[in-house]
């Protein structure tokens, strides 16, 4: 395989919506989705009014890429290996000899293998690598904190309230209906919450194309939050930039094989017609679906047949395609000639006098990296079926889009969680950055590394008295699954579309594959 990747090679490329061609502000939409779940809690369940109240470096515990031990009713930071790195009870740290007494001598967490092997959710574990429920694991913790401080007794009750929060705010008839905070919010005040593409975003994918690429939206979120959040971040023209939308894909299902697959429905008024559809023979806007039938119609409109499966373990298509997303990428999706490009979230702060200056990244064999200004800060995966953020969207095919929804209805009031803040701008790098003043905190980015959990990429494994550095199983995925990773799409949107980016490999450094620069862990990890 090729040490260099160019979108000049794909035929097709697909993106995600969601934090990857969407940019939310995090620190707004973090504190928005805190305050619809623990509203909900506070209303519905009769928790107490103290859940409604944040400090502001309460969002240091707001951690990418953590485990919810069901079992232990534990918080858990994971090793490549499964090894149990850092883990909480509530938001209280749990010591080494806390560690060993809940996993054992070797500190291994019992499910990994099937959280490694499937990426999915249990009855036994949750994963949080979706920032549309992330707050729920602040939420989560909170409420243990405050039964422990009373003595009650910590039930399996508290997942199944969390669970119905996050339901009862992101449920498919959420938005239309305007119930639950989140979608209220975001309808009344979109600004608030979404960053608009740069012109160069919207000039990147006219010229893809104009220049005979096929490109997908595909996005768990329904057509009515799609459209919105589109409109506003693409402009009212954004159906003429891709060829087909997806919309409730629910993925990863929907890259499932059969039996599992579900079928592609067409919409009226955002609604799904109940009788699916036998194969996909069209480009248009449709719902659900599966990857089988979206892969024969992408067949047909490449011209291309399918050719032999290769042999190695990155995740293909067979018309070579790229999908560009911002979830850990999917194990088990080993389908034709197919590369993942993750957007690891957003850039770092502002480098301040006397910090650390970013090294030049490396140099690709077509053209330097031209300069580029500085872009605004924002980063979000995808749900499962059921309890997770199935951000309201279906929509109907283009040529049966009605005309722009009603009136939006007003939020419902804030809740005081805390104070409102700006938000600072960002360079399009990585680098573990220290944590930000606690009053700009919200939901932290893989880039940003949390006093509590330490860096999202490396850590610091203790074993009488000796300290191991380690790579997080989050960082593992990202280098093993993926074929590139940059922090956001501005950041290579000004690239010439035959940009050679250096891949990820097996036998190249584990800095390998980050464009424009690796983190700073990883940096020093190579050093040592």
């Amino acid at each position: 395989m090729s040490e260099y990747f160019s979108l000049s090679e794909c035929d097709v490329i697909g993106f995600d919506l969601d934090h990857t061609l969407c940019r939310y502000n995090l620190k707004e939409t973090s504190r928005l989705i805190y305050e619809s779940f623990a509203r909900y809690l506070v209303e519905h369940k009769g928790y107490d009014k103290d859940l409604l109240l944040l400090t502001p470096a309460t969002w240091d515990f707001c951690f990418k890429g953590l485990v919810v031990d069901l079992e232990e009713g534990n918080l858990i930071k994971l090793a490549e290996d499964g090894t149990v790195l850092r883990a909480t009870h509530g938001t209280k740290n749990l010591s080494t000899d806390d560690i060993i007494k809940h996993y054992g001598p070797k500190r291994e967490w019992k499910h990994f293998n099937s959280l490694n092997t499937s990426y999915t959710r249990s009855a036994k574990y949750y994963f949080y690598d979706n920032y549309f429920d992330l707050p729920g694991a602040l939420l989560c913790a909170r409420v243990v904190d405050m039964l422990n401080k009373r003595g009650a007794e910590i039930t399996s009750d508290i997942w199944k309230d969390i669970v119905a929060a996050i339901d009862h705010n992101y449920n498919t008839s959420a938005f239309r209906e305007d119930t639950g905070t989140y979608f209220p919010s975001v309808k009344c005040c979109p600004g608030s919450y979404l960053q608009p593409c740069s012109d160069a975003v919207k000039s990147w994918l006219r010229s893809m194309k104009n220049s005979g690429k096929i490109l997908l939206l595909i996005t768990s979120s329904h057509s009515d939050y799609c459209r919105l959040v589109c409109e506003h971040i693409l402009g009212m023209d954004f159906e003429e930039l891709f060829d087909i939308i997806i919309t409730n894909a629910l993925k990863p299902g929907f890259f499932s094989l059969v039996p599992q697959q579900r079928p592609f429905r067409t919409l009226v008024n955002d609604v799904e017609d109940s009788e699916g559809l036998p194969s996909l023979e069209k480009p248009g806007w449709y719902s659900q679906g599966n990857w089988p039938h979206l892969h024969e119609l992408l067949k047909t409109m490449t011209n291309k047949s399918e050719p032999k499966a290769p042999s190695s373990p990155r995740l293909h298509l067979s018309h070579l395609s790229l999908r560009i997303h911002r979830g850990l990428p999917y194990p088990h999706l080993r389908i034709g000639r197919r590369r993942h490009l993750l957007c690891l979230g957003p850039p770092n702060p502002p480098h301040r006098p006397g910090s650390f200056i970013p090294s030049a990244p490396p140099q690709s064999s077509v053209a330097p990296d031209p300069p580029r200004p500085p872009v605004s800060t924002s980063p979000h995966r995808s749900p499962a079926p059921s309890a997770l953020p199935r951000t309201s969207e279906s929509s109907p095919l283009p040529w049966l889009i009605d005309s722009p929804s009603p009136p939006r209805a007003p939020p419902p009031p804030a809740l005081p969680l805390s104070h409102k803040y700006s938000l600072a701008d960002s360079t399009p790098t990585y680098g573990d950055s220290p944590s930000l003043n606690s009053k700009d905190q919200g939901m932290k980015s893989p880039s940003a590394v949390s006093n509590q959990w330490g860096s999202y990429f490396v850590d610091m494994q203790k074993n009488e008295g000796e300290e191991t550095r380690r790579l997080t199983w989050c960082c593992h995925s990202i280098h093993t699954y993926s074929t590139m990773a940059i922090p956001s799409i501005e950041a290579i949107a000004d690239l010439p579309l035959d940009f050679k980016f250096q891949r990820f490999s097996s036998d190249k450094p584990i800095t390998t594959g980050y464009y424009p620069r690796p983190p700073d862990s990883l940096l020093k990890w190579e050093e040592n």
